[in-house]
């Protein structure tokens, strides 16, 4: 977690090329969970500034989280069975300053 602040009504301010890579939209809906604390939350997405790393808790989810946490962001969606061939998960890893390290694709019913 890069920031946090409490005076906005809610969501998740997350770097723009983050989402673009992880598929994940502006207002989309997110479950966060903080990994230190084990708290979660749901909110929606926010787009930050491009290259930025930001990653930033608003509102009162601001409360729930702490300036250096490590948060896991998952977004879901409804696919119809039988799962079409080529979908698979997305996982993004990021490194200490938020740039994509990795990307990995899960595999139906596995990571």
């Amino acid at each position: 977690m890069t920031s946090a602040d409490m005076n906005y009504e809610g969501s998740l301010t997350v770097d723009t090329d983050l989402l673009e890579v992880a598929g994940i939209r502006e207002f989309e809906q997110v479950q966060v969970v903080d990994v230190e604390s084990g708290s979660r939350f749901e909110t929606y997405i926010i787009s930050g500034q491009a290259g930025s790393g930001i990653i930033q808790a608003n509102g009162a989810a601001a409360r729930l989280v702490q300036l250096g946490d490590h948060v896991i962001i998952m977004a879901f969606a409804q696919v119809a069975e039988p799962l079409p061939a080529d979908w698979s998960p997305k996982i993004v890893l990021v490194d200490e300053k938020n740039r994509v390290r990795e990307v990995r694709h899960g595999r139906h019913g596995s990571e």
